[in-house]
């Protein structure tokens, strides 16, 4: 626990996102997690937020009024090459985690989230894509919210491909194997604030 808070305290965090409440709350709460976290709702701050203080950390909104996130992803990354990015987005899409990590982004939540899993995935961010489950025993909300993205992009692609194993396998740059293999596993239906 005390290893985290210092290893957070290393370098500020800044957060990034167009909802001034979100920001607040969530800066407050990474704030008692030992981050010092400097925020802003504005894309053109962030930029000038992040040449002044050069952070280590970054959460960032994929939705920022008329701007991308995904767009700021690659600057943010210029001005500080080893900064941690976590991108956080209330319109998940497997094809948008993958866009994310393609441009530089460590990780990918989606909303809602809370500060604890917000600090696993910045801390612990890079044993998720390479191994599964295994780096992160204790952070299950993040693999779980992919394999469920996954799950939900493989079954759209089979409908749109009237349920040919063979094409969506191809249209998913998959082998076909695989694609039965994941296919003949039960999706993950714990989804966030729903009950059973």
């Amino acid at each position: 626990m005390n290893e985290s808070t210092a290893s957070a305290t290393a370098h500020p965090l800044l957060l990034v996102d167009d909802d001034a409440t979100f920001v607040r709350v969530l800066g407050r709460a990474l704030a008692s997690r030992g981050f010092e976290v400097i925020a802003t709702t504005n894309p053109g701050d962030a930029r000038a937020l992040t040449r002044q203080h050069q952070p280590r950390y970054c959460v960032l909104d994929l939705k920022l009024g008329d701007e991308n996130g995904l767009r700021l992803i690659p600057e943010l990354h210029a001005l500080v090459p080893d900064m941690r990015i976590l991108l956080l987005t209330g319109y998940a899409s497997i094809a948008t985690a993958v866009e994310a990590i393609k441009r530089g982004a460590h990780d990918y939540l989606a909303k809602p989230v809370d500060a604890d899993a917000v600090v696993r995935a910045l801390l612990d961010g890079d044993g998720h894509a390479d191994s599964d489950d295994e780096d992160v025993p204790d952070a299950p909300e993040a693999p779980l919210a992919l394999r469920r993205l996954e799950w939900e992009h493989i079954q759209r692609v089979l409908t749109e491909c009237n349920g040919n194993i063979s094409e969506t396998a191809r249209r998913l740059g998959m082998h076909r194997r695989t694609l039965q293999r994941k296919l003949g596993k039960h999706p993950v239906r714990e989804r966030p604030g729903g009950s059973d």
